[in-house]
């Protein structure tokens, strides 16, 4: 590169950089460029030229750009355009190919410059971000990969569900009528089971399941399952967060007992009710409320054990759910979840 001490023109009319900005520009182990007020680039340090092979004149004017990748060319023209319309700083990531013929992915900042009040172009850096890209891409197989893995797991699952209602029926058909309410019971349970792996499916993100929404689709679905128009089930608090399938799975379990535990403690005639609170309050770990009960008690009643406080522990152990609590109106069940995946306010 010739020394200069003084600044030329360029054919556009703009100032092309000094020689201090130059040799600055060539000292910096970074890939800098200067462009004119027209968008024309009047300078590429000497690290884009290493990156690209080419010589300082193949990339004036608008010769860099032949190096861009077809797919990247229309974008990064219509941003570049719309950034010297407002005079903003403005960011990208795009191809260009390197001097072996590989093309890169580059992260380009650029800021406007101005002398005095009067704009005079852009200078801007690029990062060389290929690894970081693809790292992204791998991440995304990835996970849609495991998606289609529960997916999968999910549909060998609900199977076997549904083999097990079916035998559970047939022993309580078979069996002698005071353990006829003990198989019923059971079954039913099985079916809550069953729909909580169906909603856990249904999730938009299986690997991450929004707490909030979860809840309020399943408690729907409980409401259905059995006694239908005699339970409801709802969802109140404040926030919400996504949580991990397991922690949903747990969550789900232990609002299906909870559920279980209402209706088999009441008649088929009297309502229940169950009230689920999420406080999710930002920088502070998400804890539910849950409160059951009937409008009465007593009637036709079943006569089957009380396995819920040992089938509730059991459930939140397997997701690290701290929990306390009967879940009646003087004893409310609390739960605190183990550090959500992502945690936001509404």
């Amino acid at each position: 590169m010739a020394a200069e001490t003084q600044s030329t023109e360029a054919s556009s009319g703009a100032t092309i950089p000094c020689d201090d900005f130059r040799r600055f520009a060539d000292f910096v182990p970074l890939m800098m460029w200067r462009s004119d007020t027209e968008g024309q680039a009047v300078h590429h340090n000497e690290c884009w030229l290493d990156f690209t092979g080419r010589s300082r004149d193949d990339e004036l004017g608008h010769g860099w750009r032949r190096g861009l990748h077809p797919d990247d060319f229309e974008r990064h023209a219509a941003l570049v355009a719309e950034a010297f319309s407002s005079r903003n700083p403005y960011s990208i990531e795009f191809r260009l190919r390197r001097h072996d013929g590989a093309y890169r992915w580059l992260l380009n900042n650029a800021r406007p410059l101005t002398e005095n009040g009067v704009f005079q172009g852009y200078l801007g850096s690029c990062f060389d971000i290929t690894d970081r890209k693809r790292a992204e891409e791998h991440a995304e197989h990835a996970l849609v990969e495991k998606e289609a893995l529960l997916a999968e797991v999910y549909h060998r699952v609900r199977n076997n569900l549904q083999v097990m209602v079916s035998l559970i029926g047939l022993y309580g058909r078979a069996a002698p009528p005071p353990c006829r309410g003990s198989f019923e019971a059971l079954g039913q349970r099985v079916r809550a089971i069953a729909l909580v792996q169906q909603h856990l499916h249904e999730a938009p993100h299986i690997a991450s399941i929004d707490l909030r929404d979860y809840l309020h689709r399943l408690a729907s679905g409980l409401g259905q399952l059995r006694r239908a128009g005699r339970i409801g089930v709802v969802v109140g608090g404040s926030g919400t967060s996504l949580v991990e399938p397991r922690t949903a799975n747990a969550l789900g379990m232990i609002v299906a007992e909870v559920v279980a535990e209402c209706l088999d403690a009441t008649a088929d005639s009297v309502s229940c009710t169950i009230a689920i609170t999420i406080d999710a309050k930002a920088g502070a770990p998400v804890r539910l409320t849950i409160v059951s009960g009937g409008d009465q008690t007593g009637g036709d009643v079943q006569d089957v054990p009380n396995l819920g406080p040992r089938l509730v522990a059991a459930y939140a152990a397997q997701a690290e759910i701290a929990v306390r609590g009967t879940g009646t109106h003087s004893d409310p069940m609390e739960l605190q979840l183990p550090e959500a995946l992502v945690h936001a306010s509404e």
